[in-house]
């Protein structure tokens, strides 16, 4: 079996890109815990964070504040919460490195576990909208 990022990343997979540069991309989670929720992913596959060289993991964590501020505006969150698990007992259910970026609002709680789905034409909503506020 693939991994399913690094076919969102060849295009054989479909995905909601809503930032992308030389080594990194960014795209709705197909099943949020709550809407807005965003994986930053680099483009060269890595299981493991501990795989990356630490200027890999700079660049890769120093993208996060531009595409967190685009989706707390996008989508009016009161606050974010950011993810990034290692290994299968972590709950790393992509053996991709990623970075969650999901918005949180005050009428909601913080809920780590309930995902939700969200049909194409809301997802594609929400990337145009989170693309206008990363310009």
């Amino acid at each position: 079996m693939g991994c399913i990022f690094c076919e969102i990343l060849n295009g054989s997979r479909n995905a909601h890109f809503v930032y992308t540069d030389e080594y990194h991309t960014a795209f709705l989670d197909r099943y949020p815990i709550d809407i807005g929720h965003t994986l930053v992913i680099p483009k060269k596959h890595h299981e493991l964070i501990t795989d990356m060289e630490p200027i890999q993991v700079g660049r890769l964590f120093s993208i996060v504040p531009k595409i967190a501020s685009a989706v707390l505006k996008a989508t009016a969150a009161d606050g974010f919460s950011l993810g990034q698990n290692n290994g299968r007992v972590a709950n790393q259910i992509i053996p991709h490195v990623h970075i969650h970026i999901i918005p949180r609002y005050s009428n909601r709680g913080t809920v780590w576990t309930k995902r939700k789905i969200i049909n194409d034409s809301e997802m594609s909503s929400l990337t145009a909208k989170i693309r206008d506020c990363l310009h």
